[in-house]
């Protein structure tokens, strides 16, 4: 059997890396959360690495993270432009915001015929996520039958303001139900609540949540393709709106065209919604370093 492939959705990298969290130094030796994302998922046993980039940055990722990585794994890309859509739509003139992670998704569709995850460019998932993902994908049945990485709401805080999470729930089977996102996720007293319409409402600390860690087979290229051609055909004036794969997956599940196994790891998620976050992630991943999980240099 292939080895699954692992697209990364770095589409928001701009020209000027050093001012961008996705490629932000955060390792003893400089690395990025994206490198820590990429040597998981070798060490997992991944077999190949697509990334969908803007065409305007073409040339500095050939320069910089291809150069990286390319002696470590196979390494492709692919673009995500606003004017790629299906006919017989076109491009309204006043587009400016990306079509979301399902559009994302799909720009994939001719470099990947096996099983494969997909990931933000910016978020760390951790060793035993990429591993429980690596597993399931390799011994996935059913061509509809998808995955995703489940993290406890409590675990996936920021001390430096709210957040927006995709708050899952389970059936007794541990198959999605349901994905709900959720804003103004914060911690009040000794509660987590969300807010929405002016109101706050509490969540479980255990609560699963979905933070974009996703496991696919190459039958949901044709899923998605159908499900943005539905949205296009009633969203393409809304120039804000966006088709993402939560969107995706809930008309998979109410349709029966699809079931998702929420995959529990015991990895810890973290990222930099907010600045100051980027202290935290630093020591998180010096620890990591210290206890042996990682090298002192990733690359060397």
């Amino acid at each position: 059997m292939k080895k699954p492939s692992l697209l990364i959705m770095a589409a928001g990298l701009g020209s000027r890396y050093g001012s961008l969290k996705q490629i932000d130094p955060v390792g003893p030796a400089g690395e990025a959360i994206i490198d820590y994302s990429v040597y998981d998922a070798i060490r997992a046993g991944f077999g190949k690495v697509v990334f969908v980039i803007r065409k305007n940055i073409e040339e500095d990722f050939k320069n910089s993270l291809l150069k990286r990585f390319e002696k470590f794994t196979d390494i492709d890309y692919v673009f995500q432009e606003l004017e790629m859509i299906p006919a017989p739509y076109s491009l309204p003139a006043e587009r400016i915001k990306p079509w979301g992670t399902a559009h994302a998704v799909l720009m994939a569709r001719k470099k990947i015929d096996q099983p494969f995850a997909a990931i933000n460019a910016d978020d760390f998932y951790g060793m035993d996520a990429f591993r429980k993902m690596a597993n399931h994908l390799l011994n996935t049945g059913r061509e509809t039958d998808y995955s995703m990485v489940g993290y406890e709401l409590e675990k996936t805080l920021s001390e430096h303001g709210s957040v927006s999470r995709g708050v899952c729930s389970l059936d007794s089977g541990g198959y999605l139900k349901t994905i709900k996102e959720r804003t103004h996720i914060r911690r009040e007293r000794k509660e987590i609540v969300f807010e929405e319409n002016g109101q706050t409402f509490p969540l479980e600390r255990n609560t699963k949540v979905s933070m974009n860690f996703w496991g696919f087979t190459p039958t949901v290229f044709s899923q998605i393709e159908a499900g943005f051609t539905e949205f296009l055909s009633k969203n393409i004036s809304d120039l804000k709106s966006e088709y993402y794969i939560p969107a995706l997956i809930n008309e998979l599940i109410k349709s029966g065209n699809g079931r998702v196994n929420v995959l529990t790891s015991n990895a810890r998620w973290f990222g930099v919604t907010y600045k100051e976050d980027r202290k935290m992630v630093i020591n998180e991943i010096r620890k990591l370093v210290e206890s042996g999980d990682y090298p002192e240099n990733l690359w060397k």
